[in-house]
């Protein structure tokens, strides 16, 4: 048998061997062959000589190529025999997805490529392949960037400590990443390479700490005897006492089974030939005899013993061996299992896998989808809430009910006031529906709730702001349309405001509907670590009601309201100084559109803002809800209630005198409409009451002279002819002011036949025929003038009087005009003289 030890030199080896084929005696096998490539020149030129070499100690893959080295055998297993193990070792801890990391050297190469094919159809991913030639930070972190977790790396111990610093930086290490390396290294092999680094030793340990190394076992575990009588512990016990203080070497147990090898296909060969030819031997071999040289190839192909390696067997020249599993721990290397590869098992020693978490690495970031779902206690907070205002809006609907009859609340449009409560009401039940999502109700149910709750808090909007709006139109057209002098608008024209407005929301809602329905929609985020400390990412999810063209509806929506809104708000700014019993709550209208307006922008911008946060978004909508809701029919009903049982007569008495002190009374219909005092410019308003207080200033002063006169004409019948002569003028300055007024006619007419009756001229005159008679009956005596000034001042006090306000126009008259009202009453005139200072 031929025996090749050699330094790796391609042509020593090569010149060796030929030296032994031409000088030396004929060989039957070749044995050893230890560097890769020395042995792959040697093996691809023995098919020539028909030789079959056995090597104990080249692992190089290439090597397993049987259509380039036919008569090749090794009794260690190749690199390539680690990738069943590791494909086992996947499978027992269910790592389904890996990636790999190679350095740029021909050997590491060939066994990823090998892996590749091993894992190909085993329901296992290799997610990312990297490769390096000198610094692997680059692909270390693509490897984290790709949520790499089992590692598998082939590199030289030199590379492994650059490697190994690379994870210490990204963190590629600990509880959740396990590194998957050779284990063919030196004892302490990080010693020697520490220095070329740029780390920390602490920091390369902690990097390194809970790595597993894939290797041959160089000696069975087990207590059989082996083909020799001993058991591998003999062996090696009896190996360690001859080797002395020499280096040992991982091969010697494959060298001793490669011994045992030749030995058993030598004997199969010669008990072949002694069965078959029996005048032919196995000393009559030389290169030429291809048929010997066939016996010698399947006779060791069919070799098979129980080694102090273990099982040893070939399957296609390949050894079939035990695979070894240590793993880093503390500092060293510790044996944590072996795979068999003859029997495809795998042993893992008493659970003594250490990893740096509870549990074994996932294989990739195990994402928990978790459904941002409201809180059960804020949900049943605002639910209570919502409860209380809904019966607080039962109670108004009562009361609004029980009292309609009501003086106070027939003049609030009863009917109007329902439609605030019903659309208060739906805007509550509103509530409920938003704060049921996934965690309530199935994904088809909640589809369904996206378009009820649009509509309900769409309809119950309207319906509430609408008979606000609508009675807030109602003033402003009342009071702030100066060329009307009367306007009637009954509740019916109400009704019709609001059902308009309700129209036009569900046509807008009914095309929504059939155009583009909402759809359930799930918006993902980014994950999150999970709050427990397992190794696993949250990645939050969120519900929404959404469509293809939800811009656009909601742009439609939000147009229609706020064009309505801002009309409101404008009403209401309008009709801010407005307070008559009629409508004797315009100012808590107003007040409440305001509320609803600002409120409503304020929740529909937080709403947006906030649209990632369910619970905040929830409580902020369901916030804004109850508070304009409730705070919209408070200032409606409230002030009603209180009044009304208080004093319900002075709320109509009051306001009524305050509104009308200055205004000529008229009948007015509060049934079921409301009638208005036309109210004039406020230029005309001034100059009248400038021209009234000249006139009252007028009259002051004719008073004055009418009681001097009527002094005089008590005192002394001598003082006639003055009275005659200075005050007949300020008569006709009476008659004159009556002129300026729109009073009546007749009493005029009755005042200037009596003058006329009367002249002037007769008052100084003495009739010869009437000197003889008495005094009394003289037209001129004082009795007789008294007597016409008492009836004559009445007279005119009754005619200019009711026309600037002194005396109500109801009062009794001692002369009634074809103008006068019907109720004017004829009284006989008082022959007083009535003397009236306004």
């Amino acid at each position: 048998c031929l025996s090749l030890f050699f330094q790796c030199d391609n042509a020593k080896g090569l010149k060796a061997f030929y030296d032994a084929i031409k000088f030396g005696p004929n060989h039957l096998m070749v044995f050893g062959g230890v560097c890769a490539t020395v042995t792959s020149i040697i093996a691809e030129s023995l098919k020539g000589w028909n030789l079959v070499q056995l090597s104990f100690a080249a692992t190089t893959p290439e090597l397993a190529d049987k259509k380039k080295y036919p008569y090749f055998f090794r009794t260690v297993p190749s690199d390539n025999a680690v990738n069943p193990a590791i494909l086992k070792l996947l499978k027992h801890y269910h790592w389904k997805r890996v990636g790999t990391l190679t350095q740029d050297v021909q050997r590491f190469s060939e066994v990823r490529n090998d892996l590749t094919g091993v894992l190909y159809g085993k329901d296992i991913e290799i997610s990312d392949t990297e490769s390096f030639s000198n610094d692997p930070c680059t692909s270390v972190k693509k490897l984290k960037g790709n949520d790499v977790r089992i590692i598998l790396g082939q590199f030289d111990e030199e590379m492994a400590v650059k490697v190994f610093c690379c994870a210490y930086e990204e963190e590629m290490y600990g509880s959740k990443y396990q590194w998957i390396i050779p284990g063919w290294y030196e004892n302490l092999w990080w010693e020697s390479w520490i220095n070329s680094s740029q780390c920390l030793s602490k920091n390369l340990l902690a990097a390194m700490e809970g790595y597993i190394g894939v290797d041959f076992e160089p000696l069975s575990s087990k207590t059989n005897k082996t083909i020799s009588g001993r058991t591998p512990q003999q062996y090696e016990k009896e190996y360690n006492a001859r080797r002395g203080d020499g280096q040992a070497s991982k091969f010697h147990g494959y060298a001793y089974d490669g011994i045992w090898v030749i030995a058993r296909t030598l004997q199969r060969a010669m008990n072949y030939l002694n069965s078959t030819n029996k005048h032919q031997k196995i000393e009559d071999f030389n290169y030429t005899n291809q048929k010997l040289g066939k016996i010698f190839l399947n006779a060791m192909n069919e070799t098979r013993f129980f080694g102090v390696t273990g099982e040893v067997v070939f399957k296609n020249g390949e050894r079939m061996g035990t695979i070894k599993f240590t793993q880093f721990q503390e500092q060293k290397e510790v044996k944590v299992g072996e795979y068999n590869a003859v029997d495809d098992t795998l042993v893992i020693i008493n659970n003594s896998i250490r990893f740096q978490g509870l549990e074994p690495p996932k294989d990739k970031t195990i994402i928990q989808e978790e459904l941002r779902k409201i809180s059960l206690p804020l949900y049943s907070i605002l639910s209570a809430l919502t409860i209380l205002g809904m019966i607080m809006a039962s109670a108004f609907l009562f009361f609004n009910i029980k009292n309609r009859n009501q003086k106070l609340i027939k003049m609030s449009s009863p009917y109007m006031n329902n439609l605030i409560i019903l659309g208060g009401m739906l805007s509550y039940a509103s509530i409920f529906l938003f704060g049921l999502d996934g965690s309530f109700v199935s994904e088809k149910t909640f589809e369904t709730l996206c378009t009820v709750r649009t509509w309900i808090l769409t309809v119950g909007y309207t319906t509430a702001f609408g008979a606000m709006f609508a009675k807030t139109w109602r003033v402003h057209a009342i009071f702030k349309n100066v060329k009307m002098k009367k306007k009637i608008i009954k509740d019916q024209k109400l009704l019709g405001i609001v059902g308009g407005m309700l129209l036009i929301d569900l046509c807008i809602l009914i095309c929504w509907q059939v155009v583009d329905p909402l759809r359930r929609t799930v918006e993902k985020y980014n994950m999150e670590p999970d709050p427990a400390g397992r190794d696993i990412s949250i990645r939050p999810i969120l519900e929404h009601c959404e469509n293809t063209h939800m811009t656009i509806w909601l742009g439609i929506v939000y147009a229609y309201k706020g064009l309505l809104m801002l009309f409101g708000c404008f009403l209401a700014w309008e009709t801010r100084n407005v307070s008559i019993p009629a409508l004797n709550d315009s100012k808590y209208i107003g007040m409440s559109v305001y509320n609803v307006g600002i409120m409503c922008i304020i929740g529909a911008a937080v709403s947006f803002l906030t649209r990632d946060q369910p619970n905040v978004q929830f409580c902020i909508v369901a916030l804004v809800i109850i508070f304009c809701s409730t705070i919209t029919l408070c200032l409606v009903f409230v002030p009603k209630l209180i009044t009304l049982r208080t004093n319900p007569d002075a709320a109509t008495q009051n306001r009524r005198f305050q509104f009308t002190q200055n205004q000529k009374k008229e009948d007015s219909k509060t049934s079921t409409s409301v009638t208005s005092v036309n109210q004039a410019s406020t230029s005309r308003l001034e100059g009248l009451q400038s021209e009234n207080h000249r006139l009252r200033m007028k009259i002051t002063e004719l008073d004055k002279d009418l009681e001097e006169v009527t002094m005089q004409l008590q005192d002394t019948p001598e003082k006639t002819t003055y009275i005659k002569q200075n005050h007949y003028q300020d008569l006709n300055d009476i008659l004159s002011i009556r002129n300026f007024t729109d009073g009546k006619d007749g009493e005029k007419a009755i005042l200037k036949n009596h003058l006329d009756q009367n002249p002037p001229a007769q008052w100084g005159s003495s009739d010869p025929s009437r000197t003889s008679k008495d005094p009394i009956e003289d037209i001129n005596s004082p009795e007789h003038i008294q007597r016409r000034l008492s009836l004559q001042l009445p007279i005119l006090h009754h005619a200019y009087l009711p026309s600037i306000g002194g005396v109500d126009a109801s009062c009794a008259s001692p002369c009634v005009s074809p103008s006068a009202s019907p109720r004017h009453r004829h009284v006989p005139p008082s022959f007083r003289v009535m003397v009236s200072g306004l």
